[in-house]
């Protein structure tokens, strides 16, 4: 389908201004609620200003120095790279290093020994010299930390790929994986969409063993010593035992060359318009580097456009000493669009808004009709979902099409065909135990964890309580409260609540979001705001509660469970508690006065907030982001919900 797309240069035109430039934070209107109805109308003013005049909101996607390291790296390794470019790129890296010489996953997380060693090689290949103050206290904390040797595999690939380390030392991923079929253990549908398209990739990168070499070395990063391993289970025993094989695995040449050209087709097949794979870095920095070594050069059509398209997830802006550059891992158009439909709807913006009407069209636009790797599970389902990205019609997801369907509903588009395919995929999408997962049905074999190459990240897509909430919503706002399908997606959340009465966040920050989302659900389907499920998660929000009267919630409590529920409170993560106490009818308690006031307080003049936290997750314990539009969708929702509660 053809449509039309942002431009590919420069900074955002709905970023938010720079934190400096906004004015201190207002004085409050007399009155809790008018202090609230101020503080909506100047969020949703703001809010308004950054929809692009082709219908859309979009906020940037933030996340680490990994993605900008790893770009320098793939520019490198094709032959492309330019000072300017490096130059450009270097300046956002060191600006985002901390005073102990390290670089974190995500705003005020601990240092990461892989991350900083990706950006050091950056800065490497940037010009910056290895007795430089700042790259001797980067070099001294990995040495630390146990030396290169203690980074993630994904980074020791990288290095390898960059004559920095031997292929002998990583694990194998043989690309005779393709032919496995889809019932066979290990199989690539085995994988999560994102794994699975960077997991392809690889392993034609990996047959390769490829090794074009930086102009420096790295010793000063490496201890010589191989890290201690933990006993590993007896799972992981045997495939590190395949993995040993497989390094004495010599095929015949000509079954490696039709695996390789099988593999070729198989990712050429699920290049996007755009040029990207996935809409995500991982798939198409893997994807181009897999291409170019089987002979595809960098004129041929795809690469030409693959590397294109990365110029529109690229952000450029004017910094003191230069041009400052910086990727975006991903976008989320219509993930934001439909956020802020919703966020505006519950401001009271009337349907008929030409922005809410305006949106509703681009967005039904952006249904997806055609076929996507989803069939492999579901082949007798028909099409009609929705994707989180402009491009990314192979891999529909769940979450966004739930989403869509809350947003459509509350404006003046005829949207009721649509509607309803989505309510048919979404329905057919349901796993076997009643969950939905965000892009696959059934991608529960947890197998492949063990596989010795997965240390980084999340590989499968199981059902997840944020998700089929969101769904069993959308069920109960088109009138199928009681479809078997939503009476199966209430059981499974009832089932899967945390024994403290809260919900795991899979995809947001974390238990605070998991529960925000479940309540509200919960709810919608007719479950009784008195029941002890609703009962348990309100008080678990309530015991919760920053001093302040915001929440907040630390990334860190994917590894700590003591973290739940606990940190800075954030605009986001209180309006998350918010909805889901407003929803259970706690619109006249003391929390949700104290929720409403923090986010007046603590609003900009401008009608936005501040949150340099990452209250988005990529991979849970690994993988972070920071929405700039989740500071503005969700409290403009909480605000509005108040309101109509209680006015």
């Amino acid at each position: 389908m053809s449509r039309p797309r942002p431009a590919v240069h420069g900074a955002r035109p709905n970023a938010a201004p720079p934190v400096a430039a906004r004015p201190s934070v207002p004085a409050p209107a007399a009155g809790p609620v008018a202090g609230a109805a101020q503080t909506l109308e100047r969020a949703t003013n703001y809010l308004l200003g950054l929809r692009d005049e082709r219908g859309w909101w979009q906020g940037e996607l933030e996340t680490n120095v990994t993605m900008d390291a790893e770009d320098l790296l793939l520019r490198e390794f094709l032959g492309i790279g330019d000072a300017e470019t490096k130059k450009a790129a270097g300046r956002w890296i060191r600006s985002q290093q901390r005073a102990d010489g390290t670089w974190a996953n995500f705003y005020g997380g601990p240092g990461d020994i892989s991350t900083t060693v990706e950006a050091y090689v950056a800065l490497r290949l940037a010009g910056d010299l290895p007795d430089a103050p700042h790259m001797r206290r980067a070099a001294d904390w990995i040495r630390g930390q146990g030396g290169v040797e203690a980074s993630r595999v994904f980074t020791r690939i990288w290095l390898a790929l960059s004559g920095q380390w031997s292929w002998d030392e990583l694990p194998v991923i043989p690309p005779e994986l393709i032919y496995l079929p889809s019932w066979f253990p290990l199989n690539i549908y085995d994988w999560g969409c994102w794994a699975r398209q960077t997991i392809v990739a690889l392993a034609v990168v990996q047959s390769f063993r490829p090794s074009r070499p930086l102009p420096f070395g790295i010793d000063e990063l490496k201890t010589g010593i191989t890290p201690a391993q933990a006993p590993p289970d007896p799972w992981a025993r045997v495939f590190n035992g395949l993995d040993k094989a497989l390094h004495l695995y010599r095929p015949v040449k000509s079954v490696r060359s039709a695996a390789q050209r099988r593999c070729a087709e198989w990712i050429i097949a699920r290049q996007e318009e755009d040029g990207c794979w996935g809409g995500i870095q991982p798939p198409w920095v893997y994807s181009l580097m897999a291409l170019n070594l089987l002979g595809y050069d960098l004129e041929h059509p795809v690469m030409a456009k693959g590397i294109a398209g990365l110029a529109r997830f690229t952000i450029t802006e004017e910094g003191a000493e230069g041009p400052v550059r910086r990727l975006e891992a991903c976008q989320s158009p219509v993930w934001d669009t439909v956020l802020t439909m919703i966020a505006l709807a519950d401001a009271g913006l009337p349907a008929d808004h030409p922005a809410l009407v305006s949106a509703g069209n681009w967005v039904l636009g952006e249904e997806i009709r055609g076929p996507g790797d989803w069939q492999v599970r579901r082949p007798g389902l028909a099409p009609g979902g929705w994707a989180f990205e402009f491009d990314n019609d192979n891999y529909p997801d769940t979450d966004d099409t739930a989403e869509v369907l809350l947003a459509l509903r509350r404006v003046s588009v005829p949207s009721d065909e649509a509607a309803q395919r989505g309510l048919q995929w979404l329905t057919g999408m349901q796993s076997k135990d009643g969950g939905w997962g965000a892009f696959d049905a059934d991608n529960t074999r947890a197998l492949v964890n063990k596989l010795p190459f997965c240390d980084f990240g999340a590989v499968i897509d199981p059902p997840s309580a944020d998700v089929t909430a969101h769904i069993v919503e959308a069920y109960a706002a088109e009138g199928h409260a009681t479809s078997d399908a939503c009476k199966r997606g209430v059981i499974w959340l009832l089932k899967n609540q945390e024994p403290d009465g809260s919900w795991f966040g899979r995809w947001g920050a974390n238990y605070v979001y998991g529960t925000g989302a479940v309540v509200p659900a919960l709810i919608a389907a007719g479950v009784q705001p008195g029941k002890p499920c609703i009962r348990n998660a309100v008080a678990w929000l309530e015991a919760h509660q920053n001093p302040d009267g915001g929440w907040g919630e630390d990334l860190r409590s994917y590894d700590d469970p003591q973290q739940a529920g606990r940190g800075t409170s954030t605009a986001s993560q209180t309006a998350w508690a918010l909805l889901a106490l407003l929803a259970a009818g706690e619109r006249n308690g003391c929390a949700v006065a104290r929720g409403i006031g923090w986010l007046v307080e603590s609003q900009h003049l401008d009608g936005s907030w501040d949150e340099p936290q990452f209250t988005g997750t990529g991979f849970p314990g690994d993988f972070y982001i920071n929405y700039h539009l989740y500071r503005l969708a969700f409290p403009v929702s909480a605000l509005g919900r108040y309101l109509q509660e209680v006015t």
